[in-house]
Formats: structure tokens, C-alpha cells, sequence
């Protein structure tokens, strides 16, 4: 069984389907038992800041009434702490004192970290070289929450190898380590995983944009790299037929735009790769959209046509990421910017727009290519 048409499944070496079988049957007891939704619940409200609330861009598009789901506000700066927190509280069902983590942006790899520190775990988090650089205070950041960062320093120097190496440290220590995947990828059931607990976003947007304007959007926008905080968002709006939904790669990136079938990092999905299946270079200013593969949700919504994918481009996420911060004292992260240059050239008035994470991280990067 995939899971999601021809896609997704388990593609990993033997020594790992036992810890993926005890994964799985740990999701579906924990899934079965109060306690632990009454934890999360605890600590999403608590501890993370849930919810985050919905904000009307009055000046970023004239014409336009575009509201931001602002995960941005979460505590750690983006969405991926929603995925922290429950794999950790998963993890520790399960007995595993150990996390090992991959990080592009940083993001996930500061959230890894933060959850850690709540709970008392060991925590190593795998960032390749060129992210290091680019996302240099996100490095600072796991390093103060007491995470040790090791560099990859091999290939692109970027997510792919990182995940690449996560994934080997773990096949070593599966006795003791939980691996904490942070997007929608890798072997069941890590899509399902990191789907169920992301989409408290799209939850929570529909219920917030109903409140505000009494009807759904029409078109609802995120980024995609991976693709967790856009499978968030969506899983609240596939069931009505009448809102458009639309993720947006980079364009260097762009594995649904332009990829094949093949597997990478344990599952079968869309991904960037040559005719004899060698993977290709991926290339996005965002360190988190920079990555050669999609969730195999993604891929499945694409071929059933629920969802529209297209791309933007560096030069056009940096002058989305110029303006939204100009025009709404909003600083986005270079990947819900992305989603943000999309967002404003639609033809559609109520537009609902994932922002998925704050810029403070992407400054240095952004500012050296916006010469400000």
C-alpha cells in the first residue's frame, strides 16, 4: 500500500521497517487515546501560541482582499513546531530518548531543538554547509536551545544531503533515536504523520476566514518545498469544491512543475532527476524550497487535478518579500514569498495565503540581493 495512488510507500533498507512498523503502530495508539490529544492541545495553546490569528494585507494588492494565515506568529517563527511538538510527545510514547533532525531553513531544525529543550531530549540536527551560511541565526539558535548541529559538507550543501545523513545516523542508532522528519516526505508514515499534525492550519483558517468575511475564500495559496505547511492549510478546503487551491514552488525547484516518478528519501514521489533516475540539482534564494523532491500528497493532488502548482522565481519572491514588508510591516520568510507574488496576481478577490514562516532568518540573504 502507498497511501496516495501510485505514490509514497516504503523505499528504505530492511534494518529500518521494524522501526517504522513500532512508528506506525505508536501514530495509531496515540491517534486512539485522549490523553494524547489532550496534550497537544495543552501545548499548542500554552506553550506554542495557538491559534495564530488571520490578518487582511489592506495595502499589499489593492483590489484584492488577501488574508495571511500568520504562523509566523507561532512561537519558534513558523510552522513547524506544530510537527515538533507531536512527533516529540510521540516519540517519547515510544521510549526514544535521541532526535536527529535535517533542516534547510532552519526552521525545523530550531523547532527540533525547542521541543528538546521542553522535554529533556538529546537532539542532533543535520544542516548542510551552504544553508549553514545562508541561514546563519537559525545555526545560533539551535546551538543556545542545546542542540548539537553537525554540517554536511558534501553535494549541493544543502536539505537533500542533510536528509540524506539524518537518515543514515538513524538507520545506526534505531534503538534509541527517533527520526523527526519535518515535512511531508519519507517512508509511511511520515506523510500522514507530519499531514495530521500540520493541518491545525487549515482548520483553523477556515473556521477564522468564515468568522470574518461569512464565506470561504476562493482561492487558497502556500508554498511548497517539501510541502507541510501547504498540506496544512489545504486539508482544511479539498472537501469544497469551489475554492481554488494552489501551491507554489521555486522555480529551480519546481519537482511537481517539472519532475518525474522516482523515489527519494524513502518514498515514491515526484522529484527532479535525469532520464536514467540520478537526482538533479535543485537551486531556490529560500533554503527550504531548495529541494529536489515533494510529499507524495502533493504529487497525488496534482494527478487528480484538486491542485494547481505553479512557480515563482527568485527575483519575483524577493520583491514580494520587499513589498508585504513595506506595505504591511510584515516580514515573510523567502518561502511564503513565493506564495505571496502568486497570490497578488490572481484574478480572484478573496484570496487566503499561508504565511508560513517570519524573514528575520532570510535578511542578510535577501537584503544582499535587493542591494537595501
Amino acid at each position: 500500500m502507498t497511501g496516495f495512488g501510485e505514490y509514497g510507500g516504503r523505499y528504505v533498507p530492511e534494518t529500518l521497517i521494524p522501526a517504522l512498523d513500532e512508528l506506525e503502530q505508536g501514530w495509531r495508539d496515540a491517534l486512539a487515546d485522549d490523553a494524547f490529544h489532550a496534550e497537544l492541545q495543552h501545548l499548542a495553546t500554552t506553550y506554542a501560541g495557538r491559534p495564530t490569528p488571520l490578518t487582511l494585507a489592506e495595502r499589499f494588492a489593492p483590489g484584492q482582499r488577501i488574508y495571511l494565515k500568520r504562523e509566523d506568529l507561532l512561537h519558534t517563527g513558523a510552522h513547524k513546531l506544530n510537527n515538533a511538538l507531536g512527533q516529540a510527545v510521540l516519540a517519547r510514547r515510544l521510549g526514544k530518548h535521541r532526535i536527529v533532525a535535517e533542516t534547510g531553513a532552519g526552521q525545523h531544525g530550531v523547532a527540533t531543538a525547542t521541543v528538546c529543550a521542553r522535554f529533556g531530549l538529546e537532539c542532533v540536527v543535520y544542516m548542510g554547509e551552504e544553508d549553514m551560511r545562508r541561514q546563519q541565526p537559525n545555526v545560533e539558535r539551535m546551538r543556545l536551545l542545546g542542540a548539537e548541529v553537525r554540517p554536511v559538507d558534501f553535494g549541493t550543501k544543502t536539505l537533500k544531503e542533510a536528509t540524506s545523513e539524518a537518515i543514515r545516523d538513524w538507520i545506526t542508532n534505531v534503538e534509541t533515536t527517533h527520526y523527526l522528519i519535518g515535512s511531508c516526505v519519507g517512508p509511511q508514515p511520515y506523510p500522514e504523520i507530519v499531514r495530521e499534525l500540520q493541518r491545525v492550519i487549515g482548520n483553523e483558517a477556515r473556521e477564522q476566514i468564515l468568522a470574518a468575511e461569512g464565506r470561504l475564500p476562493e482561492v487558497v495559496l502556500a508554498c511548497v518545498g517539501g510541502g507541510s505547511n501547504a498540506i496544512g492549510i489545504f486539508h482544511g478546503f479539498l472537501d469544497d469544491d469551489a475554492v481554488k487551491i494552489v501551491g507554489v514552488e521555486a522555480a529551480g525547484a519546481a519537482s511537481l512543475g517539472s519532475g518525474r516518478a522516482g523515489v527519494l528519501h524513502g518514498a515514491r514521489s515526484s522529484i527532479l532527476a535525469d532520464e536514467d533516475g540520478q537526482i538533479e540539482d535543485a537551486h531556490s534564494i529560500s533554503a527550504g524550497l531548495d529541494y529536489p523532491g515533494v510529499g507524495p500528497e502533493h504529487a497525488y493532488l496534482r494527478d487528480i487535478g484538486r491542485v494547481e502548482y505553479t512557480t515563482a522565481t527568485d527575483a519575483e519572491a524577493l520583491a514580494a518579500f520587499r513589498d508585504l514588508s513595506r506595505t504591511e510591516g510584515i516580514i515573510p520568510a523567502l518561502e511564503p514569498a513565493h506564495a505571496l507574488a502568486r497570490a497578488r496576481e490572481r484574478e480572484e478577490e478573496l484570496v487566503l495565503v499561508c504565511l508560513s514562516g517570519r524573514g528575520d532568518k532570510d535578511l542578510a540573504e535577501a537584503l544582499s540581493h535587493l542591494g537595501t
